[in-house]
């Protein structure tokens, strides 16, 4: 399961005059941290390129629970899905801290892939992409309890947006308050807690306000078993 695009950023992978092209389609927006850019079931279809900072990707459940599906960062996309098919959001999209974006009108989104093919390939990969990322979302939430989950989600998190110390310890500074890291591996923030704590009890992780440490990887690696091939 990954909650972080492996590949390329779409926007980092279109040429220089793609990439300007398409951003002079829409206009810049700031958002500061909390705010939604894009809400769930909203029948609205701009598209929205993210110049620095992260987002959440998020679903409401049938129990009224929150569920973190992806982080999107810097070069990414998110909203394309709807420009495409005009169907309502399938998710909410929220900053997570300050972030800079280019909000791009729907109709002129479509316009644009439909002159050009090359970036209408890219846009079905990324798509495709996030579809078998989403099915193996599912896979781990029914076959692995919430220690094995929280293990591959710390060492994902651990690789992707680390900082790395000579001692061999990595902190993760991305502002994840715990119960967004308990949304983000479908569990409460009470069992996500209990299962911090067993970790910095074997002195694997040490955590403080939206600052987590992880101080040993490969204890992590093996209790995620076969989810460290995501890292």
């Amino acid at each position: 399961m990954s909650l972080i695009e492996r590949e390329q950023p779409l926007l980092d992978g279109l040429r220089p005059d793609e990439r300007a092209a398409l951003l002079a389609l829409g206009v810049p927006r700031s958002y500061a941290s909390g705010d939604v850019l894009l809400p769930e079931r909203a029948p609205t279809s701009y598209v929205v390129a993210i110049l620095r900072g992260w987002t959440v990707v998020s679903v409401a459940t049938e129990r009224g629970h929150r569920l973190i599906l992806a982080l999107r960062g810097a070069g990414e996309l998110v909203g394309e899905l709807a420009a495409v098919d005009r169907r309502p959001r399938s998710a909410t999209v929220t900053a997570l801290g300050a972030v800079d974006t280019v909000v791009i009108p729907g109709d002129r989104f479509r316009g644009f892939l439909g002159a050009s093919p090359a970036v209408s390939a890219l846009v079905l990969r990324q798509l495709s992409s996030r579809l078998r990322s989403s099915d193996g979302e599912r896979r781990s939430l029914a076959s692995e309890n919430v220690l094995q989950r929280l293990a591959v989600r710390l060492l994902e998190l651990a690789q992707r947006t680390g900082r790395r110390h000579p001692d061999g310890s990595v902190t993760i500074d991305l502002p994840l308050p715990q119960h967004d890291l308990a949304a983000s591996v479908g569990s409460t923030r009470e069992a996500v807690a209990k299962a911090l704590r067993l970790l910095r009890g074997q002195g694997i992780v040490r955590t403080a306000t939206r600052r987590l440490v992880v101080v040993d990887t490969e204890p992590l690696r093996l209790l995620a078993g076969d989810g460290t091939e995501v890292v």
